[in-house]
């Protein structure tokens, strides 16, 4: 499906990552393997886990380059992108899969975990993708595949940062979206539920977090690649504006936000009309303090 495309995906040296390069190249792409090859909190740095996926994707003769600039910082991300250019002349499809965690409860979290997590999620997002961004352009065709995530879209404990990141990378892959129509070229998020080692410090001090953890292990992070796969395709050059999950064997398309209920006063309102009249009508349409389990409570089938 991705004969002689050129796809450039971050993160790329373990876990959700690497199964899409693997998968991108098993499918024809030519795939730049991006990672910095830092720790789940992004500490450290090795070139080992691109370069080792580059390997795999050459020995079942597929084309592959390793890159380890950090997504985090503007001219890096630009050299990312370049690197796509100079090895195989084109770039047709950004994968913006890298990330870090630096859970903390809001009431907790310092200036520097926050920042750390929006540089990687939400700004590297931006700035790849701005990167590919005149190429798409200039050829009148692409593709970006973003990932979100449903601590962002539905809710979560202790992950203020990632939540308001992976939100953000939402609405940045609407806006392109809308932005870069006219020039052929799409825009969608996934958001993956897999058992990986950017999830693997989830507690498991209780049994209900000890069950969680077990029915997480059972959706495997190769459940996710098929549809990065066929979104960066031309197959789904219809697809732009979308948010996608999976969880092991099914797919959901999420919805977006859109008003659900209104109220109206031709005389305008009070506060005080507001409290007796206007909640009441509209408290019963309230959405709940749910986190992800709430919503998702049956077993990955």
């Amino acid at each position: 499906m991705l004969q002689d495309k050129v796809v450039v995906v971050t993160g790329a040296g373990g876990g959700i990552g690497r199964d899409f390069a693997l998968a991108f190249a098993a499918h024809g792409a030519k795939v730049v393997v991006n990672d910095l090859g830092t720790s789940v909190a992004g500490e450290g740095a090795s070139a080992g886990p691109a370069q080792k996926v580059v390997d795999e994707i050459k020995a079942t003769g597929g084309e592959a380059v390793a890159s380890t600039d950090s997504v985090a910082d503007w001219e890096a991300a630009h050299r990312i992108v370049k690197t796509a250019i100079d090895t195989f002349g084109r770039i047709d499809c950004v994968v913006n899969n890298a990330g870090i965690l630096r859970d903390r409860f809001f009431f907790n979290m310092s200036v520097e975990e926050w920042r750390a997590v929006i540089d990687v999620h939400l700004n590297g997002s931006f700035y790849v993708s701005r990167a590919a961004a005149p190429y798409f352009k200039s050829q009148n065709s692409g593709c970006y595949v973003h990932m979100t995530s449903t601590s962002g879209l539905i809710g979560n404990l202790g992950q203020a940062n990632y939540s308001a990141a992976k939100l953000g990378i939402a609405g940045l892959s609407k806006s392109i979206a809308l932005d870069m129509a006219k020039y052929k070229v799409r825009s969608n998020c996934i958001a993956p539920f897999a058992w990986s080692r950017m999830i693997g410090s989830i507690p498991t001090e209780t049994p209900e977090q000890q069950a969680r953890v077990e029915k997480m292990k059972l959706m495997e992070t190769a459940k996710i690649a098929p549809l990065a796969v066929y979104l960066a395709s031309d197959a789904a050059q219809e697809i732009s504006g979308q948010i996608f999950a999976v969880r092991a064997n099914e797919l959901f398309l999420m919805s977006q936000s859109r008003p659900i209920r209104s109220v109206h006063r031709a005389g305008g309102w009070t506060p005080q009309d507001i409290a007796e009249h206007g909640m009441p009508a509209l408290r019963q349409s309230f959405f709940p303090l749910d986190r992800t389990q709430d919503v998702f409570t049956w077993d990955p089938l």
